[in-house]
């Protein structure tokens, strides 16, 4: 009985390892994509009690001046039963909101910008993957 414990919780150990270098993966490819589309990284992984954000960049293309991007990559290995996005509901959502609060909060230099929150769903090869970003994909006052 132990034995088949053990080995269940090195399979699982295995899976979160795996799991979390897919998700390195398909961040990197997202990041990329993003500043190749002209954003600018400010953070990556910044963890908050109750929440993280996956990445903050800036974006300096809008006339009236940079605004300050939280972005959620969510991976499907298939996009069979919805997108990335589908995953981001509303519990998520205020998740991603609390943390980008605390985020504002530790860095001032930021905290009168305006902000947007996007996603990036990706699906397929994690080392590969197509990529489908989603600009204002949701909005702080709605949650």
């Amino acid at each position: 009985m132990v034995g088949a414990r053990f080995r269940s919780q090195a399979a699982a150990e295995v899976s979160n390892i795996d799991r979390r270098a897919r998700g390195d993966l398909v961040e990197a490819a997202a990041r990329d994509a993003l500043v190749r589309a002209g954003l600018r990284e400010v953070a990556a992984n910044a963890n908050y009690r109750g929440g993280e954000l996956d990445l903050v960049m800036r974006d300096d293309s809008a006339r009236e001046g940079s605004t300050l991007v939280f972005v959620e990559v969510r991976y499907r290995s298939s996009s069979a039963f919805g997108g990335g996005a589908v995953s981001v509901d509303i519990g998520k959502r205020r998740r991603l909101v609390h943390a980008a609060q605390l985020f504002l909060g530790s860095h001032r230099e930021y905290a009168q910008w305006p902000c947007r929150f996007d996603v990036v769903e990706a699906d397929g090869d994690p080392q590969t993957p197509r990529l489908n970003w989603l600009r204002d994909a949701f909005r702080a006052d709605d949650v």
